[in-house]
């Protein structure tokens, strides 16, 4: 048997029994976790452990290049999750975690007749066509790994540009309710890097300095304006 499936037999005897408390809670008052994390599905990055959250901490959503397709009417895993999270579990903070050597990335940043044989890997990473071209124009000068790593940083910053499409979300930052974060994991140096909304460019983290935030919690009316004061 597979190594790592044979593990389910001890989760009964060890896991569970190590956290009975903390499940039985659950069990009884369903979950409320605190934030949405939309990752990789890249097996080298575990939200969990990056966040070294426990059971109920965390709604997990997690694809090949930690994609969020702008908001549409067909139904999607993605979208579906995001809706509900918000709407249902009231999460105020989502996440959207890109990694560095990131598969899909290089997919997104390399010859697309190389993925030929996988049309719907193709079809997928077209939601990332606009983090392609923004490197291709204002990074041309990058190859090879320096490349994949600046598509997969401007991938980040796309997809939260499409997750604000989401009514759902779109409704929550008008409120002042929902946060944004864009995170990047260096699985090389061991690093957490963080998108800051004012600077626009990715920040190590650090205990000693704030966390930098994609676009914080504020509440933001565009349409909130006095006709009088326009024409004084």
């Amino acid at each position: 048997m597979n190594e790592v499936i044979g593990r389910v037999f001890d989760f009964e005897t060890k896991v569970f029994e190590d956290s009975r408390a903390l499940y039985s809670n659950l069990a009884t008052n369903g979950q409320s976790p605190k934030a949405l994390i939309i990752g990789c599905a890249d097996s080298r990055i575990v939200p969990e452990q990056i966040l070294q959250a426990q059971p109920g901490d965390l709604f997990v959503c997690r694809n090949a290049g930690n994609i969020v397709p702008p908001y549409a009417t067909q139904n999607g895993g993605v979208t579906s999750t995001v809706e509900y999270a918000v709407m249902v579990l009231g999460i105020r903070d989502i996440i959207v975690c890109g990694h560095s050597d990131c598969g899909a990335m290089k997919g997104l940043a390399g010859d697309p007749a190389k993925l030929e044989a996988m049309p719907n890997v193709v079809a997928w990473l077209r939601h990332g066509t606009a983090a392609r071209q923004v490197v291709d124009s204002s990074y041309p000068d990058l190859e090879d790994g320096d490349r994949v790593r600046a598509v997969s940083l401007e991938n980040v910053v796309a997809q939260l540009a499409h997750l604000r499409t989401h009514p759902s979300v779109a409704t929550g930052i008008a409120r002042g309710e929902i946060a944004l974060h864009g995170w990047f994991v260096d699985i090389h140096n061991g690093q957490m890097l963080a998108l800051n909304g004012e600077t626009n460019r990715f920040e190590v983290v650090r205990a000693d300095r704030p966390l930098p935030v994609a676009q914080p919690a504020a509440k933001r009316l565009a349409a909130d304006f006095s006709y009088q004061e326009a024409a004084e």
